[in-house]
């Protein structure tokens, strides 16, 4: 059980707070509800680039990673569809540092051209490292072009296109940063060797002058169902054939979200899961295996992921169809109590072993509150979840009209 304490501030900020004797560091996670979702579809990969810029310098801290290397502490961030964060960790005694870092940096930027030039150029070359000369690199773009027609989910997070980052101009920058970073979408997590006093007086005397903010609506287009199979070919310079096939899923809020990650589990996690077992060790067609939720706010999608050992269009015929029936074999009368419940034992050790760590535990605290949940309800809510329940949400998912799939070969 983890202790939690709770406390908002009048401009709309929710402080998050667990003390940890065993360490004599402090961790501040600072989470914006702001993601790629909420970019214009004309600029894409404006939230990713916000990621960098938010380290080129604030209000009144003009290198944010020198100020805080000065108080022995690190930082770094991440941005997705749904949500962007940024973390810092700091010695205790230094805790005040973090607060201040975060808070210059939620108050303003300091808006000029050169850390917008400089944060753009790292942006572009990154896409072209990871999208445009990595193997597989723009699988990410090709699938999602293929499961969405509406939502922005259809574009990955660091952008559709190096135009789009291109064009930003300073005046796009403000206007992002005014009408997403602000207190009241915001939430902080701090974990550590800090007490809830203290914490109360430094959240008070660093964030409460900082004015809540209006936040642009999200008017983006629901996703219509999908009502029949997709299918994809593509070719590049890959080492072996890839196969992708998406399922479209509901939304985390959805009672049947924690099912579909509980089905993945069992195909996928671990030597004694389905995939395992029975294609990577049981046939001599996979030289990978694998299956997993994008876990997002809005409805999202599970995926059936696998690398061939043969790349004829016999080999990848077999190889979907064993991956097709290896996920429907769930629905056959096959999952046992036993099975269901090693597979959640295994989610609990990890979720437990992953929430030990003080950063770890501030992450956590975040996302569970910007969920408004209680992270120590989370196992007890994947207790609840039968196998009859599992089999009628796989039933459910793994339709072929509610599939997407994406093969990818060698040239």
């Amino acid at each position: 059980m983890i202790e939690i304490n709770r406390f908002t501030l009048p401009n709309g900020l929710r402080v998050i707070h667990n003390y940890d004797s065993a360490t004599a560091m402090v961790a501040l996670n600072v989470l914006y509800n702001v993601g790629a979702k909420d970019e214009d579809p004309q600029m894409t990969g404006l939230a990713h680039l916000f990621e960098h810029l938010m380290f080129g310098g604030s209000t009144n801290i003009p290198e944010f990673d020198a100020a805080i290397e000065r108080a022995g502490g690190w930082n770094n961030a991440w941005t997705n569809n749904d949500f962007t964060n940024f973390y810092d960790v700091v010695p205790a005694h230094n805790a005040e540092t973090a607060f201040w870092l975060e808070s210059d940096r939620m108050l303003s930027l300091a808006f000029n051209e050169k850390p917008l030039e400089v944060q753009r150029h790292v942006v572009i070359e990154e896409f072209k490292e990871v999208c445009l000369n990595k193997p597989y690199g723009d699988m990410g773009h090709q699938l999602r072009s293929l499961i969405y027609t509406q939502h922005p989910y259809r574009f990955p997070t660091i952008g559709k296109e190096i135009s789009h980052i291109e064009k930003v101009t300073l005046q796009d920058v403000k206007d992002f940063f005014y009408s997403h970073y602000a207190p009241n979408n915001a939430v902080l997590a701090v974990s550590g060797h800090i007490s809830i006093e203290e914490t109360k007086r430094l959240a008070e005397k660093w964030f409460s002058d900082i004015p809540s903010r209006s936040i642009s609506p999200r008017n983006y287009p629901t996703e219509p169902k999908q009502t029949e199979e997709r299918r994809k070919t593509i070719s590049g310079r890959v080492p072996q054939t890839a196969i992708v096939k998406a399922f479209r899923m509901p939304d985390y809020y959805s009672p049947d979200y924690i099912p579909c990650d509980i089905i993945t589990d069992l195909l996928a996690s671990g030597r004694s899961s389905r995939f395992y077992r029975n294609l990577l060790m049981g046939t001599d067609l996979f030289t990978e295996i694998d299956a997993s939720i994008c876990g997002s706010d809005d409805p999202g999608h599970l995926i059936l992921n696998a690398k061939l050992t043969k790349n004829d269009p016999d080999s990848i015929k077999r190889a979907e169809e064993l991956m097709l029936s290896e996920a429907l074999s769930i629905t056959n009368g096959s999952l046992t109590e036993y099975e269901l419940t090693r597979t959640i034992n295994r989610f609990e050790s990890n979720f437990t072993f992953g929430s030990i760590n003080f950063l770890a535990k501030a992450q956590a605290l975040a996302m569970g509150e910007m969920h408004n949940e209680d992270i120590n309800s989370v196992v007890p809510r994947y207790r609840e979840i039968t196998t009859e329940k599992i089999i009628s949400v796989a039933q459910e998912i793994f339709n072929p009209k509610n599939c997407s799939t994406l093969i990818y070969n060698p040239e």
